[in-house]
């Protein structure tokens, strides 16, 4: 899954949540942690597989449903500790959210769930044929853009473009959180020019 869908599951999932729970949308501080927290797994994983060849795959230590338990746990606790339960909660959704989307992300392209991406160490991933490196991003994203123009329109809406639509709305009618401070911060600019 490419970053910015991790960040629109991880939105949707904290959002509708705390829609459900306590009726009202994200903060701004809350959406600001919720969308670092969906881009955790990738940031710890792919460096250490790709650039310092600590893992054979990018699927290893920040995948692990065994690290993200106890760590999510943790910060759950330190968020009721510090009376900031809903941000401890927000970065909580956004990390488990990474998880789950990327062992279900096959189904997409009509495969099975692959669970072992979540699993390490008792599942490691097959390790890459070829060293790419740092390139291996690179490569996965030339290798993303030719597969979405060979799609037809109704697999690439539904399955590619829906979820950022739904997700863009959804946040609109949150009220954009997370922009609170550039608002703020263009509202004193303009005060200060007039």
């Amino acid at each position: 899954m490419w970053p910015w869908e991790h960040a629109a599951v991880g939105y949707l999932v904290y959002s509708l949540g705390l829609r459900a729970l306590a009726r009202d949308p994200p903060g701004d501080r809350e959406a600001v942690a919720l969308l670092v927290a969906t881009q955790i797994p990738d940031l710890v994983d792919k460096p250490l597989s790709w650039v310092f060849g600590v893992f054979p795959t990018g699927y290893a230590l920040g995948h692990s449903a065994f690290v993200a338990l106890p760590v999510g746990a943790a910060v759950l606790a330190a968020g009721r500790a510090r009376d900031r339960f809903r941000l401890g909660a927000a970065v909580v959704a956004g990390y488990w959210a990474h998880l789950a989307a990327d062992a279900l992300n096959p189904i997409r392209a009509g495969g099975a769930p692959l669970f072992g991406r979540v699993l390490w160490p008792a599942v490691t991933g097959t390790p890459y044929e070829e060293d790419l490196g740092a390139g291996r991003g690179l490569a996965y994203f030339t290798e993303f853009v030719g597969s979405i123009a060979a799609l037809d329109p109704v697999t690439l809406l539904v399955g590619y473009l829906l979820l950022p639509l739904f997700t863009l709305a959804v946040w609109i009618r949150d009220g954009t959180p997370g922009l609170g401070p550039v608002r703020d911060a263009v509202g004193r600019w303009r005060r200060a020019r007039d």
